[in-house]
């Protein structure tokens, strides 16, 4: 069998973090693979280069052009789509070519047609892909309820390379870090963040660290300097090697808006640092309330408050917490799980 995996850019984001592991660690005798993505930062992870094909990030045409070369001279059988925007390459190629392939759609956030319009949505998935990978159950639920076929959904839990993000137990240390590691934008609510700091403010050994980049950087610059937090709160900006940022903080915060399922919290869990959580998306299928971390109902500083001090002042609690959240990522969220029930969906097909 001849498969090739795309996805849209070598960014730092979740599904291209997911394409690298896919073209790092699938391996099957019976199966070669081929990897196509436009330019991004990550393309340094990239390990088979003999049989990566870059792709433009702007020139859709020019796209689909390159798709048909590839899909003709590699005789490809199916094709993993890692974005809507790859699907409907896909869809393309096949009108254009007449070639009978697959196509196998890994499904990791809202689209804005699906926001749009999930009628038109629902059809091509429901017409042209053959598979849907979902990274939780509660989006298989929600693809079910908007009219995708359910025989065609199977969740793939997104994996953690346990041997990147290694178990470490913390010393007490004079100060207790509270961190975020999430992309500066509007949906990942760092303002609550903010607003957590200013009323834990007067609680001397807490200091609070802002991971990442993007959009709203000013904005968030601009919160600290209101709240006049910048003695508390620390921008450091992208980070490279997320598992050192984790791996320094006491617990680790998410307060989006919306989620489908944060790699980040896995990645948590893998290192040893407790989580405290927005309860959005699939997060509840890893972070299982008082005994892998705590959920939070609503966007209540007062609410994660209130579990922050009872976290930092329980130590008995926190080692709860991260042994059983150590286990359930080598149980259900390990790199190898991964990998094998991706495989197994290609051959299911």
């Amino acid at each position: 069998m001849q498969i090739l995996v795309m996805t849209d850019k070598l960014d730092f984001g979740g599904a291209e973090m997911y394409f690298c592991k896919l073209e790092n660690f699938l391996q099957d005798p019976k199966i070669n693979f081929y990897f196509a993505a436009g330019q991004g930062e990550l393309y340094g992870k990239i390990k088979n280069k003999h049989r990566f094909y870059e792709m433009s990030r702007t020139n859709h045409i020019q796209n689909v052009m390159n798709l048909i070369k590839i899909v003709t001279a590699e005789k490809i059988d199916l094709i993993h789509a890692n974005s809507l925007r790859m699907v409907l390459y896909s869809i393309c190629v096949k009108k254009m070519t007449g070639i009978n392939f697959k196509i196998v759609y890994t499904k990791h956030n809202v689209t804005i047609l699906e926001s749009k319009s999930q009628r038109v949505f629902t059809y091509l998935i429901n017409k042209y892909v053959e598979r849907v990978i979902t990274v939780s159950d509660y989006e298989k639920n929600s693809l079910v309820e908007a009219g995708v076929k359910a025989k065609k959904i199977k969740t793939v839990y997104n994996g953690v390379d346990l041997n990147q993000f290694v178990f470490h137990r913390k010393a007490k240390e004079k100060f207790f870090n509270i961190g975020i590691l999430a992309r500066l934008s509007e949906e990942k609510n760092h303002e609550l963040f903010i607003k957590i700091a200013d009323q834990l403010r007067d609680k001397t050994e807490f200091m609070f660290y802002i991971a990442g980049d993007g959009p709203s950087k000013q904005k968030i610059i601009n919160m600290i300097d209101f709240y006049k937090l910048s003695h508390k709160v620390k921008l450091v900006g992208a980070v490279q090697t997320p598992e050192e940022f984790i791996k320094g903080m006491n617990l680790l915060l998410l307060t989006s808006y919306r989620e489908v399922f944060p790699m980040v919290i896995l990645e948590a869990m893998a290192v040893g640092t407790n989580i405290i959580s927005i309860d959005r998306g699939g997060i509840n299928e890893a972070i299982i309330e008082k005994h892998t971390g705590f959920l939070i109902g609503s966007h209540s500083a007062e609410d994660f408050c209130r579990k922050i001090l009872q976290m930092e002042s329980d130590e008995l609690i926190r080692n709860h917490h991260i042994e059983n959240a150590r286990r359930k990522v080598e149980d259900d969220f390990s790199l190898e799980r991964m990998v094998k029930n991706t495989l197994r969906e290609y051959w299911n097909c």
